[in-house]
């Protein structure tokens, strides 16, 4: 395996280059998500169409991404992190855009198909890139920032969104997001600098089929465990929106206002989350992280108000704040230094895979049994995604060599 240092300048991965060339577009991009959030479900439910057709729509984004993710992979090896970045950012916008003109939601469909290809190599280049730049033992709180920034752009956006859809339409909050993603690809164009990685260096590329023999284990195991903690994830989003409008009787403003102050909560964790993993281990994250999701999506079939909802939501949003930028940093610690555009772009594949498949499972669930139903079913899916990555997937935290030991190459 090859050992090599990046060629990279100091300052590519000093604090106020990191600031600037990944944690604002960052911000700007999950300010941008986070105003679509309470809008979504609403959005799609103005075309008449069924819960199992919302579903589809709602897995748009995933499906695209999941189409992206392992073309993300190589485009990274072949064009640099800085590239592929502005391409997917082009295209995010230009999904987000052209959701204003839609006359159907098939066709809305296709752009979120559009919007979540741009998401999947916007998302892999930048986890690529910081992945290269950040040392493994900083990796946790690093990216667990990251994962912060998004949460920041869930708390502050729903209720922004939600009023905005209000007040101008359901439609008026995708222009206001694709005016901001101009600032995250200006904030990209502007600051980050390309950089050689060691996977890049190479003269010959390891083949996919060969990266997926060679790790084929961790793939099945810590891949299985990530399928199910983003489907979880996912779930929060889809399932909330439409049970507080349409067993709640929430309007969407409220429904907006539900989904910020619960990201509040899940904001102020992603600090605490990354000391955790730098310090205790990345398990004493993610496991309880999906275990209080779980326990969280069993109680949300007894709310039936305002505040019961938050409360519950809240709780929803404590764990999940506890798992920032987890799955992130296990893949990151995951993979191969000569292969890490690859293996990201799987890993990236299999967690999108839970993101897509989860709202399309909601929603045929809801149409079937009723939305009072599928909470229950995501409560297994939780519990099963703490199991499967507590007791199948080693502790990836690497502490730094003693004084005097020749350091190793990083964890594959």
């Amino acid at each position: 395996m090859v050992s090599m240092k990046p060629s990279a300048d100091p300052q590519e991965s000093s604090p106020r280059r990191l600031v600037l060339s990944v944690y604002l577009p960052s911000v700007v991009m999950a300010f941008g998500q986070g105003l679509l959030l309470p809008i979504l479900p609403l959005y799609a439910r103005a075309f008449d169409a069924s819960y199992a057709l919302i579903g589809v729509f709602l897995a748009g984004e995933s499906l695209g991404m999941l189409s992206g993710d392992v073309p993300a992979g190589l485009l990274v090896r072949r064009w640099g992190t800085k590239r592929v970045m502005l391409l997917g950012g082009a295209c995010v916008l230009s999904g987000v855009l052209a959701m204003t003109w839609a006359q159907s939601l098939t066709e809305a469909i296709l752009y979120r198909f559009l919007s979540g290809a741009g998401m999947a190599l916007w998302g892999i280049a930048r986890h690529a890139y910081i992945a290269t730049v950040i040392k493994t033992e900083r990796r946790g709180r690093s990216i667990a920032v990251l994962g912060g920034m998004g949460r920041v752009g869930a708390f502050v956006g729903p209720a922004v969104g939600g009023s905005v859809g209000l007040v101008y339409g359901l439609r008026a909050p995708f222009v206001l997001y694709a005016g901001l993603g101009l600032v995250a690809l200006a904030a990209v164009r502007i600051w980050v600098v390309e950089i050689r990685t060691p996977d890049r260096v190479q003269s010959t590329a390891q083949p996919l089929g060969g990266i997926i023999r060679e790790h084929w284990a961790v793939l099945l195991s810590a891949g299985s465990g990530q399928l199910l903690g983003q489907m979880i994830r996912r779930a929060r989003q889809v399932i909330i929106p439409l049970y507080a409008a349409d067993i709640v009787g929430l309007d969407v403003q409220s429904v907006g206002l539900v989904i910020s102050i619960s990201s509040a909560l899940d904001m102020l964790m992603f600090l605490p989350a990354g000391l955790v993993m730098d310090r205790f281990g990345r398990k004493f994250a993610y496991v309880p992280s999906f275990i209080i999701q779980g326990v969280g999506m069993l109680l949300i079939p007894l709310t039936a108000s305002f505040g019961t909802l938050l409360a519950v939501c809240c709780l929803i949003g404590l764990g999940n704040g506890l798992g920032s930028g987890t799955m992130l940093t296990l893949g990151a610690d995951l993979a191969p230094r000569d292969a890490r555009g690859e293996f990201l772009g799987l890993w990236r594949f299999i967690g999108d895979a839970g993101s897509a498949g989860s709202p399309i499972i909601i929603g045929s669930m809801a149409e079937a049994l009723g939305l009072v139903f599928t909470p229950f079913l995501m409560t297994a899916v939780g519990l099963g995604g703490a199991a499967v990555l507590g007791l199948t997937v080693p502790e990836t935290l690497k502490r730094r060599p003693a004084a005097g030991v020749k350091p190793g190459s990083e964890p594959c």
